[in-house]
């Protein structure tokens, strides 16, 4: 486990100036593990201890740290720069009624820019989803048309859609000007999609249904051709997981618009555990 350390900043603009000398001093946006606001736009930024252990830790490991903090902070999930001044947050759903939203968004697209990087992902945090887009000055919640946790491909975005069983994707050249022009490209033989793994791995994804887990593959978008199935009871959500190894899974009660009493999640086999090798560790558990 990663020994890691909260900062408190009393507002974005503080944040962004302690990233700033922190990037000179050698934090990249990787090593960021949790970022939160909460009602009085105050952000809580969590890293760890010593940067150089973050070298050790995968993306699937940062998914499965324990909340550092408590209390009504809003987490954000991932921010996306996707071309120009536009940018894609996820996260809890109450960060869209803080006034700094926008000035959080384009602060961390700012960083993750600079840095050389195309996102950055935070730890795994249950909530109600939200997802914004934002432009300058202008916000679109994406979430009140019903597409949640944007992922972003090669050829544009990806989201799945509230109560509906699609995968959805939107062309990156619509995407930089507006959120308009979505398309289905796949729609789940198990239900209604509950939730989309954080990130592509290799050009695949894993959708997490009513009724268990889909992986698709995503490299000829808008052509998507699903790689593999498998039918499970429990509740399991595949969050993200480890290059060549373990997934990333929570657990929690599948409703039609996602999952319920979601649990922090927990790493789910070992160095080369394929997505269809997961349906039998899944079931062990």
């Amino acid at each position: 486990m990663v020994a890691t350390r909260t900062t408190n900043y009393n507002s974005a603009l503080a944040m962004i100036q302690g990233l700033k000398q922190l990037f000179r001093e050698g934090l990249r946006p990787r090593d960021v593990m949790f970022l939160a606001i909460d009602n009085h736009g105050d952000v809580s930024l969590t890293l760890p201890e010593r940067l150089k252990d973050v070298e050790k830790l995968k993306v699937g490991e940062k998914l499965s740290l324990p909340q550092p903090v408590e209390g009504r902070y809003y987490h954000l999930d991932a921010v996306h720069p996707i071309g120009g001044d536009a940018v894609v947050i996820n996260g809890d759903r109450r960060i869209g009624s803080l006034s700094s939203l926008v000035d959080v968004a384009a602060l961390v697209s700012w960083f993750v820019k600079t840095a050389g990087d195309q996102s950055i992902f935070f730890g795994c945090t249950p909530h109600q989803p939200g997802t914004w887009w934002v432009k300058e000055e202008q916000t679109v919640s994406l979430h009140e048309r019903g597409f949640v946790e944007i992922v972003p491909a090669h050829q544009g975005l990806l989201a799945r859609r509230i109560m509906d069983d699609g995968l959805f994707f939107l062309p990156r050249d619509a995407a930089v000007t507006g959120v308009e022009q979505w398309q289905r490209v796949y729609t789940s033989p198990l239900g209604n999609v509950l939730m989309l793994e954080r990130r592509l791995l290799y050009d695949q994804l894993v959708l997490s249904c009513q009724e268990g887990l889909v992986e698709v593959d995503v490299y000829d978008l808008p052509r998507v051709s699903e790689t593999g199935r498998f039918s499970l009871k429990g509740g399991f959500a595949v969050v993200g997981r480890i290059t060549g190894g373990a997934f990333a899974v929570a657990r929690g009660t599948p409703m039609d618009w996602g999952f319920e009493g979601l649990s922090p999640a927990t790493l789910v086999g070992s160095d080369g555990c394929s997505f269809m090798e997961l349906k039998e560790r899944l079931r062990q558990t």
